[in-house]
Parts: C-alpha cells; sequence; structure tokens
C-alpha cells in the first residue's frame, strides 16, 4: 500500500472513532491545564501548548476549584455556591468528580450538609482533602469509596485554601475573614494552632521543603512568610500591590505572585526582594506552576485569559484566551 494511501486510511479511522464517540488518545504526552470556569459552571481541559480547549464539562452550581488524582484519571471539583466568601447566596455541598479520559461527568460526592467546600487538595496518603467552609473545618475523603471518613477542625471561620506538607503531616488553611492561617495535624486530625496574620488574606503557598508558608494580607500589600517549624510569622515581603495568590519555584529560591493590579511579581526568596514584575490583566485567579517549573499560568477571571510567563525566559507568552470565569487550575499528566 502507498504511503498517501496508508495516511488517507488512517485519518478516515481516527475521523470515526472521533465521530462514532470511540477511544482517542486522551491527552497530549505533554499534560492537560484542567480549570474551574465558575461563570459557566464548567471544568475545561485545556493544551497548554496549542492553546486549544480540548473539552467542557458541564458541573454544578458553582465549581471555583478542581484537584485532580495522582493517577491524573479524575478531576475533584467541590460545589461551593452562587456566592463568593463570605457572602450571602447558596451553600455548596456536593464535589463533582470528571472522568478525565471519558471527558464527562462520572460522580457526585455527597457531603451530607452545607459545607460551601471550596479548595480540593491530595495528601501523600493518597487522601483527598477539602476546606469546608461552613463547618469550620477540613473534610477528609476516601477517594476509593468516595466517602467522608472524617473532619478537621481549623478554629476559624472561612478556611477558603489548603496547602499540604510536602511530608503529609501538617495542613495549612487560609481563613479569609478571620485573617488567619491554621495548623492541622494530619495524622492525629486535630488542630494545632491558629496563627494571626492580619484583617483580611487570600490564598497561601508552601515552599518544597515544607518549612515556610505564605499567604497575602488584603489590607497592605505585603506576604506573610510562616516559619512552619514553630509556627509564626518570621517575616513579611513588601510589595508594590496586594497580592491574591502564589507559588514558590521548585528550587524554592523564587515565589511567583499574581496581584489583582494586573501584575506578576517575582520575588528572590533569600533576599525577599522583587526582582521583576510583568502586567497581566486584573487577576482574583489562581497562579500554577507546570511541574517542570518553565511555565507559570495565572487565571483572569475578568479577562477570560490564562497568562503564561516564561519563567526561565523571563517573558510572557502569548495568553491562552477561554471565557470570563476562569478560576481554579490544576495539572493532568498523560491521562491513563
Amino acid at each position: 500500500m502507498s504511503a498517501p494511501i496508508s495516511w488517507l486510511i488512517a485519518s478516515l479511522m481516527f475521523l470515526a472513532l472521533a465521530a462514532g464517540g470511540g477511544r482517542i488518545p486522551a491527552s497530549p504526552g505533554h499534560g492537560l491545564l484542567v480549570v474551574a470556569n465558575q461563570r459557566e459552571h464548567t471544568t475545561l481541559l485545556v493544551d497548554p501548548l496549542t492553546r486549544e480547549e480540548l473539552a467542557k464539562v458541564t458541573v454544578g452550581v458553582n465549581g471555583h476549584e478542581v484537584a485532580v488524582s495522582p493517577d491524573s484519571r479524575f478531576a475533584f471539583v467541590p460545589i461551593y455556591g452562587n456566592s463568593g466568601v463570605g457572602k450571602p447566596g447558596t451553600d455548596g455541598a456536593t464535589i463533582d468528580i470528571i472522568d478525565l479520559h471519558d471527558r464527562k461527568l462520572t460522580a457526585t460526592i455527597d457531603l451530607g450538609k452545607p459545607l460551601r467546600p471550596h479548595r480540593a487538595e491530595f495528601g501523600p496518603d493518597g487522601l483527598l482533602y477539602v476546606t469546608a467552609e461552613l463547618a469550620k473545618a477540613v473534610d477528609v475523603i476516601d477517594p476509593a469509596t468516595r466517602k467522608v471518613i472524617a473532619e478537621i477542625p481549623t478554629g476559624a471561620i472561612e478556611s477558603h485554601m489548603i496547602v499540604i506538607s510536602p511530608d503529609g503531616q501538617r495542613a495549612y488553611t487560609a481563613n479569609v475573614g478571620a485573617g488567619s492561617v491554621s495548623v492541622l495535624n494530619l495524622k492525629q486530625r486535630t488542630l494545632v494552632t491558629v496563627i494571626p496574620i492580619a484583617q483580611t488574606v487570600q490564598r497561601i503557598s508552601i515552599s518544597p521543603d515544607g518549612k515556610r508558608v505564605f499567604t497575602h494580607d488584603q489590607g497592605t500589600p505585603r506576604i506573610a512568610v510562616i516559619d512552619t517549624t514553630n509556627n509564626k510569622v518570621a517575616s513579611w515581603i513588601p510589595l508594590p500591590a496586594t497580592v491574591y495568590s502564589s507559588s514558590p519555584t521548585a528550587d524554592g529560591r523564587k515565589l511567583l505572585a499574581s496581584s489583582p493590579s494586573g501584575k506578576i511579581f517575582v520575588i528572590d526568596l533569600a533576599s525577599a526582594k522583587l526582582e521583576e514584575s510583568f502586567d497581566i490583566p486584573p487577576a482574583l485567579g489562581e497562579l500554577l506552576l507546570a511541574p517542570e517549573g518553565k511555565l507559570a499560568f495565572v487565571s483572569c477571571p475578568q479577562a477570560g485569559t490564562i497568562e503564561v510567563l516564561d519563567v526561565p525566559g523571563h517573558k510572557l507568552l502569548q495568553p491562552i484566551k477561554l471565557t470570563p470565569g476562569v478560576d481554579g487550575l490544576a495539572w493532568a499528566s498523560a491521562i491513563p
């Protein structure tokens, strides 16, 4: 068979599979962005290199954040409700599960009561930890049984975001209206302490070695640096504008932070100094570093874009243009 005919047959077979719902490759080898869109009540699969939206799955009202299982097969979307943190509205009580291979909603976890679940994170133990604002707690979910198996108190209102230490021993929540960070013992499932930070905080990140936690004062343009050995604020990083979200680089030398003013800041952590900044649309979204650390993604809900920073190249790339409402980001490697 000649090469052109072979190519034609292969192409027709691919198109037939796609049209008939047959199994085609679920993701490129370089991985995909999984994006929660609040306004559309959807979760998107996006190729970060081609900038194409590959799939859109409808979820409940509203999913703000998304977590991907360690095997990249499922995405878990906590359904928060139709309000913002601390504002009146509906109170979500479920977590939607998306099969990333089949690109469809496959199940829903019932949390049993209104909780406004927000941020979900997988621990090294394979369990899913989800902030439960109305319970002033973090729910612990077994993804195998899809059941809540424990609830850990945070001792504060509006426990909105969570990070987990690399060894899986501790978790830290950013408590927005309380202006504090709660420290949780994940093995004993107890509250260790609550660290006062400011009048209001937003989001939280942790260094790769687990020694520092970062959260963002919303009244004063500064980042709190928490020493996890004594659970106290060790220092502050002053900045030209307030910061909404952040992520340290894999080597722990720099902290990337996005500002509602429309900036990405690059901070040297050794000197606690601002190294450089980049102009983006106003960003009340999430900042995510790809696993290899070369690309940083910032969701801009108002603009409907995901801004892309080439970290070693010190330059912004073309943004990924989606629709307004894009918010939570997660990474899925090659999907099984």
